[in-house]
């Protein structure tokens, strides 16, 4: 608890969340892997590019037989260069094309989405630590007046002025306050911990942060949907090439040959030394008892499936929009009932407090009103707070980037 109690006061103040997010989106092993995989979807376009091109092959052979073929030689050596392209294959290569396109999109889609979900949970993260900072606070402040409190009925309770009674309350609700102080702190460091594990650099201070004020916006898909549709997009493309099977395909090859002979004779002649074969081929499918058609099908209703995914998070969408604006609406009153909770709860503490010294009130109206100024004070700083995540949320479901709107 000794590392806890020098952590705590040392990492709060000093990053800004602002800071966070843009590190995170450029260091967080999650946009790392997002990144890589865009990476590879852009190859995997290339190389459907490619595939229009025409193939080149080269290889080698050698043949030899112990019982020597009439009118063959007993060894052959080969060597040949061959190039081929195919001059109509039923629009299959557009098709796997357009799916890779549509994956490449929809990897793009996916890194957004992530860097943007990332903005949220450091928002939330971060905000969260500042208000169990201010309940720390607070409890911290109550632990200061109970110390005082106490030390001063110990030493009524030696001068025989006080009871054995008054001075366990005040113990009790010291050590209580101390308990919910430890757990307090070790919620912040985790709250930390997964700071750290978002931006993917060790965190030492955080600062003050405060979006700018709230005007609404109009709302526009997140990237996350975004990546669906692109998604569904590539199954319809990936049925299009599936579907080109029914259709002739047509290659034309190029091949050059050399050959070189050992074990000859008169019975087992030399071949020729080089040789050029040009063939077209044509491969069409008649039948394979519906294992085409039913591929496709099953492609098309995973696209249907994904149509519906992108309907319901749509609506998901829209929903946590309409909650966020309710929520940013309404903080405003909760932000003015908090404070004026804190000031009368404050005020009675004040006045409960000189009355208890002075042996008016007792030690049970003295720990409640100190009670209610504890939650009091950290009701209305949490309640600020709540408003900062309230903004983040709704940005983040308006579409937009959480850090643009930070000051």
């Amino acid at each position: 608890m000794k590392l806890l109690l020098f952590i705590i006061p040392v990492f709060i103040y000093g990053q800004s969340l602002q800071s966070l997010i843009v590190l995170a989106k450029q260091k967080s092993d999650l946009v790392v892997s997002k990144e890589l995989s865009k990476k590879a979807k852009n190859i995997s376009v290339e190389a459907r590019k490619s595939s229009y091109y025409p193939t080149i092959d080269m290889g080698a052979a050698y043949q030899t037989l112990n019982e020597k073929t009439y009118m063959m030689p007993g060894d052959i050596y080969s060597g040949y260069a061959k190039a081929g392209i195919d001059i109509y294959d039923g629009g299959k290569k557009s098709a796997l094309l357009e799916q890779s396109r549509h994956e490449y999109d929809s990897s793009g889609f996916d890194l957004e989405a992530q860097k943007q979900s990332l903005s949220l949970e450091i928002s939330k993260a971060f905000f969260n630590i500042k208000s169990m900072r201010a309940v720390l606070d607070s409890r911290e402040e109550a632990k200061r007046s109970l110390q005082e409190q106490l030390t001063r009925m110990q030493r009524f309770y030696k001068a025989r002025v006080a009871t054995k009674d008054d001075v366990d309350r005040l113990q009790a609700a010291f050590d209580t306050n101390t308990y919910e102080m430890e757990s307090l702190k070790l919620q912040i460091l985790s709250l930390k911990y997964s700071l750290e594990l978002y931006v993917g650099k060790e965190i030492t201070s955080l600062d003050d942060s405060k979006f700018t004020t709230f005007k609404e916006h109009e709302i526009e898909l997140t990237d996350s949907i975004k990546s669906h549709m692109a998604g569904k997009d590539a199954l319809v493309s990936r049925a299009e090439s599936i579907d080109s099977s029914y259709y002739p395909t047509i290659r034309l090859e190029d091949t050059y040959s050399m050959y070189d002979y050992g074990r000859t004779d008169s019975l087992h002649p030399e071949g020729v030394d080089a040789q050029n074969k040009l063939l077209v081929s044509l491969n069409f499918r008649l039948y394979d008892n519906g294992v085409i058609s039913k591929t496709k099908q099953a492609l098309m209703i995973d696209s249907q499936a994904a149509e519906a995914q992108i309907a319901f998070s749509t609506k998901e969408q829209q929903m946590q929009y309409d909650i966020a604006v309710a929520t940013i609406k309404t903080s405003a009153s909760k932000i003015k009932s908090a404070k004026s909770a804190l000031t009368s709860a404050t005020s009675a503490f004040t006045t409960i407090s000189k009355k208890y010294e002075a042996g008016i009130v007792d030690n049970v109206a003295y720990l409640d009103a100190l009670s209610s100024q504890t939650s009091a004070k950290a009701l209305y700083e949490t309640s600020l707070n709540d408003l900062e995540v309230a903004y983040a949320t709704y940005y983040y479901y308006a579409g937009k980037n959480i850090e643009e709107f930070l000051q």
